[in-house]
């Protein structure tokens, strides 16, 4: 194994799901989705993102417990949460200072935590 090429999280409700990426946390649809799955650009040797309808019975299951995926960000970690409170996004914690850079975790509408990095100057491009 040498890297990630594909991550997909299943969702309760993709329309939803989509406004909460897309409107609110910036990413962008890729020309690549279909009615079951929404998937999000991403450069070249970049690993691919996406949100889809369930394959299997979700209901009444508690979504996301055990993983994190991580985003690295181009701007401030600090303009990220003043861009996320503004649009009452669930933030969890604070801004946290990790080996990596700044950290910043928020949960989407399925209970799903993403983390938001502003790597350290040294750590960017790896």
């Amino acid at each position: 194994m040498r890297r990630l090429e594909f991550a997909s999280l299943q969702v309760r409700d993709l329309e939803v799901s989509k406004d909460f990426y897309t409107n609110k946390l910036g990413f962008e649809v890729s020309e690549m989705s279909n009615p079951y799955a929404c998937v999000f650009k991403y450069n070249k040797g970049e690993a691919s993102f996406a949100i889809r309808t369930p394959i299997s019975n979700i209901d009444d299951k508690e979504l996301g417990i055990g993983v994190q995926l991580w985003f690295a960000i181009d701007g401030t970690i600090e303009d990220l949460l003043t861009d996320l409170t503004a649009k009452k996004i669930a933030i969890l914690g604070t801004i946290n200072t990790t080996p990596f850079g700044k950290t910043l975790i928020v949960k989407d509408p399925d209970g799903y935590t993403l983390t938001f990095l502003q790597p350290h100057a040294e750590n960017e491009g790896h």
